[in-house]
């Protein structure tokens, strides 16, 4: 179990309710826990590829990864060098966001 039963059952004989005991007891046990799917979800979702390359035909509308895949395919099939700054600018420009979530979220 994730949180001992004598835990609740001390919280019960102390009189706090139900809602009580969630949120001073057991919310701050699951913290660490819900902290890291949180950023599982979180990097998960923010470097998805497929599906927005299946689902979105619309180049306005493309995510990071998309837009960044494409300026990348632009960059070797012209041979820009202009193009290719822009897709390692835009990499670490897409990093930053989950770097500040990792810091935000670390104890």
């Amino acid at each position: 179990e994730a949180i001992p039963p004598e835990l609740l059952e001390a919280a019960r004989m102390d009189g706090a309710s139900e809602v009580r005991t969630f949120f001073q007891v057991a919310l701050p046990l699951l913290a660490p826990g819900i902290v890291t799917v949180l950023l599982f979800t979180t990097v998960a979702t923010w470097n998805n590829y497929f599906l927005p390359l299946i689902m979105l035909k619309d180049p306005d509308w493309y995510p990071l990864t998309l837009g960044l895949s494409a300026w990348s395919n632009q960059a070797q099939t012209i041979g820009g060098d202009v193009i290719f700054n822009l897709v390692i600018t835009g990499s670490l420009l897409t990093i930053i966001p989950l770097i500040a979530a990792f810091l935000f979220l670390q104890k």
